[in-house]
C-alpha cells in the first residue's frame, strides 16, 4: 500500500524555508490514532474477502495408479458435488458413489447432511466408516440386499475404459438405482459415448471433468437428465 502523504494545494518552490517546517500542518495524536485503527480495520477486510488459494480443497489419499485412480480437480468435484446437492430435494434423498471417491469427499464437504454411500474397492477409504462399502466391479451385484433400489441419486466412475467395465457397471447402477425416478451421473471417456447411450440411456452434457493430473483421454459428464 502507498503511504499517506499530505497534500498541500499551494505548488511550493523546490527550495523549502526551513523557518515555516513547524507551521505544516500535523495530526493530534487522537486523530493519528483513530487513522490508524480505520486503516488496519481496512486492511483486516480485503483479507477476509481474499480466499485462501487452497481453502476450497478436500485432503484426500493418494492416488493408486494401479488401481486406475485419478482424482478430479477442485473445479470439477465442487461443480458436480453442488450439482448432486441440488439433486437431493427430498429427506429421503440417498447417493451412490460408485468408484468416485473425489465426489464423494466434496459432496460431505457441500452437503454434509446428504446421505451418501461410497463404493470403493480400494479399503483405505474404510476410514468413512458406515458409509463405505467394499466393491469389485467383477462382482457388479455382490452387495449388501439393503442397498439394492435405495438410492435417488446414483454417480459412476468406471476404473477402466472397457466395454467389459462399463457393461458391469450398468448392473451395479441397476442394483442400487430406484426404479423410474433416479438420477444417473457417468463420469467416463468420451469414447463411451455410445455404449453409455445404449447401456444406460445417457446423454452427455456440455461439462468437462479435469483431473488433477493430466490425462490423455477426454472425459464427459453423462447423464438421464437435463442438467440445470
Amino acid at each position: 500500500m502507498e503511504e499517506l502523504k499530505p497534500v498541500n494545494s499551494h505548488h511550493q518552490n523546490d527550495d523549502v524555508d526551513t523557518e515555516n517546517e513547524d507551521d505544516k500542518p500535523m495530526l493530534s495524536s487522537q486523530a493519528l490514532a483513530a487513522l490508524q485503527e480505520f486503516l488496519a480495520e481496512q486492511n483486516q477486510n480485503l483479507e477476509a474477502e481474499t480466499p485462501e488459494s487452497e481453502s476450497h480443497t478436500v485432503a484426500l489419499v493418494s492416488e493408486n495408479w494401479r488401481l486406475s485412480q485419478f482424482w478430479y480437480d477442485a473445479v470439477t468435484a465442487e461443480t458436480i458435488a453442488s450439482e448432486v446437492v441440488s439433486l437431493c430435494s427430498n429427506s429421503d434423498s440417498r447417493v451412490a458413489c460408485i468408484a468416485c471417491p473425489t465426489l464423494y469427499a466434496y459432496l460431505k464437504k457441500i452437503g454434509p447432511n446428504v446421505a451418501a454411500q461410497i463404493l470403493e474397492y480400494d479399503e483405505r477409504f474404510e476410514q468413512y466408516g458406515s458409509d463405505f462399502t467394499f466393491y469389485d466391479y467383477n462382482q457388479p451385484e455382490d452387495l449388501p440386499l439393503e442397498l439394492k433400489h435405495a438410492f435417488s441419486v446414483v454417480i459412476a466412475d468406471p476404473p477402466y475404459l472397457s466395454k467389459e467395465c462399463l457393461e458391469k457397471i450398468t448392473q451395479t447402477v441397476s442394483f442400487l438405482a430406484r426404479p423410474g425416478d433416479s438420477f444417473v451421473l457417468l463420469l467416463t471417456g468420451e469414447v463411451q459415448k455410445d455404449r453409455a447411450a445404449k447401456l444406460l440411456g445417457l446423454r452427455p452434457c456440455g461439462f468437462r471433468p479435469r483431473h488433477s493430473s493430466k490425462l490423455g483421454n477426454e472425459f464427459c459428464l453423462f447423464t438421464n437428465y437435463d442438467p440445470k
